[in-house]
């Protein structure tokens, strides 16, 4: 499978969608089903890696497969408010790297000594 950029995973939601009357959701919808989605995707972290194991009745999710399911539903929401999400990228790490640059401790180079 070839790489796919942010915005040909945005065309490629929106030719999807596209497809039906409904068109998407409400911004107050689609933020209702990113919530219920974060929730399952809580559900198979605490199940993985927290004190709750499933039931042997429960259904066998992946992690891989919650985190595919909210990042469809967050393309949607972008989508539907017209947000380019390699924009927003864009700037969220553009202040990651100034305002928040010396936040955290960063991991020696070698050649590099302590300060």
């Amino acid at each position: 499978m070839s790489e796919k950029t942010m915005k040909i995973m945005q065309d490629e939601v929106d030719q999807y969608i596209s497809q039906f009357k409904e068109g998407y959701f409400s911004p107050l919808a689609m933020l209702a089903r990113m919530t219920e989605e974060l929730g399952e995707l809580s559900r198979e972290v605490n199940h993985y890696y927290g004190e709750k194991p499933k039931k042997n009745t429960e259904k066998e999710n992946t992690i891989e497969e919650e985190m595919g399911d909210v990042l469809f539903v967050l393309i949607c929401f972008a989508n539907s408010l017209n947000i380019d999400l390699q924009e927003a990228h864009d700037r969220v790490m553009e202040k990651f790297q100034t305002r928040d640059k010396d936040r955290w401790t960063r991991i020696e180079t070698e050649g590099e000594e302590e300060k």
